[in-house]
């Protein structure tokens, strides 16, 4: 019997563990071409159209709207004449619990506060700030929901290819069972060799049933996070620029330095109104004297003039102050993370690629192992189990490789991540 095309099958097939990695279909049968993986209906996305598409899906989108119209409603109170609603009042006396001359006094006023020395733009400052910091947080939400993207994407791309060599190797268990069986029948080989043969082909055939298990999981926890049914296509993943990268750019930075803005305004905001605000009362009086006499109106204009504790501004001094603090603490300590996640990242990066020439290379001679010892096998010097033996350590190699492809785009995407680039 020719064990050879089996052999030369998972040669193909593990030659390609080490080519970029797609979504593909489970079901697909195993073939050189099963580590191009799909989306089950032939479709696939990017990672840029999944990140859309969860982006209208999730809490944080939510979160930033909101945050948006707060800084537009600060805004539209900076641009008001007054510094807070106007208020009407109204007062009315008379004599009539002390006679009953028909004396009379009623008068109808409008208070309008008004905008202390610099209020106004120290709000508007404050109000652009806060603008600004919310764009921001946006821009951090969406690179967090793409890392969960890429932790997702690479986790269904590194089953799939795990899938496609436990797909090769059942199916070459079973083809390898079978010859033996009618070797056994013919009087070439012992009962026994059929029985291990068989026992392989039932471990490998639930090492299938259980990575497909894992894939199906995986594909379920994309398709909640995206609302997608195709698979990603990570083809199209940019490469990572191996130049520096400023920290100033990544979007978690930028926040900080506009959180680190806004309390700077938010202090100078608090310096510029050291009391409440003034409120100027415009009105009409009417007084009747008495029964007998005519009615007299008069003009009034008013003038309140709030005075300025320290029991009133030291709390909200002191607010203002912890809180600018911790926002210049928050972004050097970012900064610092930031540099040692990007280190990291790429240290982790070369280390993978690494891994993948080993195991590239260590896949490459256990097949070649297993070809001589195939030889062998058919000339029979070598008995069955150091064929199986053999076959195992290749499949495993392969599988090894295929998954450290995987893990090579994770690193990357990571590594991307890291340095705060969107798909």
């Amino acid at each position: 019997m020719r064990f050879l095309p089996w052999l030369a099958t998972c040669m193909v097939a593990g030659s390609l563990s080490g080519a970029p990695v797609r979504a593909q279909p489970a079901a697909s049968p195993p073939g050189p071409q099963a580590a191009r993986p799909s989306a089950p209906d032939g479709q696939s996305v990017t990672l840029r159209s999944a990140l859309d598409a969860a982006w209208q899906r999730a809490v944080a989108a939510r979160e930033s709207d909101g945050q948006r119209r707060r800084a537009e409603a600060d805004r539209a109170v900076a641009a008001s004449l007054w510094a807070a609603p106007p208020s009407l009042e109204l007062s009315h006396r008379n004599d009539r619990l002390h006679g009953s001359a028909g004396r009379r006094e009623t008068e109808v006023a409008v208070a309008v506060p008004l905008w202390l020395p610099g209020q106004r733009t120290a709000r508007a400052g404050a109000a652009e700030a806060a603008a600004a910091q919310a764009q921001a947080a946006e821009q951090v939400a969406r690179l967090r929901l793409a890392g969960e993207l890429r932790e997702s994407a690479w986790q269904v791309a590194a089953l799939l290819a795990e899938a496609t060599e436990v797909d090769t190797q059942a199916h070459a268990l079973k083809q390898l069972a079978e010859d033996v069986e009618r070797r056994v029948r013919a009087g070439d080989l012992a009962r026994a060799d059929a029985l291990a043969a068989q026992a392989e082909h039932l471990a490998a055939s639930a090492l299938q049933a259980d990575v497909h298990q894992r894939l199906q999981a995986a594909r379920a926890r994309w398709s909640l996070l995206t609302g997608l049914t195709a698979a990603p296509d990570l083809t199209a993943t940019a490469a990572v620029d191996s130049t520096p990268h400023a920290a100033t750019a990544h979007p978690e930075m930028q926040f900080a330095i506009q959180s680190t803005d806004l309390a700077q305004k938010r202090v100078e905001l608090m310096h510029r109104s050291r009391r409440d605000a003034p409120e100027l009362a415009v009105g009409l009086r009417q007084d009747v004297p008495g029964r007998s006499e005519a009615s007299q109106g008069s003009l009034v204009v008013g003038l309140r003039l709030p005075f300025g504790t320290d029991d009133r501004n030291r709390p909200l001094e002191a607010a203002a102050l912890a809180e600018l603090d911790v926002a210049r603490t928050h972004e050097q300590r970012l900064r610092e993370r930031l540099d040692s996640d990007i280190a990291a990242a790429r240290e982790a990066q070369r280390s993978a690629e690494a891994q993948l020439e080993a195991e590239t290379t260590r896949a490459r001679l256990l097949r070649e192992r297993a070809t001589l010892i195939d030889k062998s096998f058919r000339a029979g010097d070598t008995p069955l189990p150091d064929l199986l033996r053999a076959m195992a350590a290749a499949a495993q190699a392969d599988s090894a490789a295929a998954r450290q492809t995987a893990a090579l785009g994770l690193a990357r995407a990571r590594l991307q991540q890291a340095l705060g680039r969107l798909p």
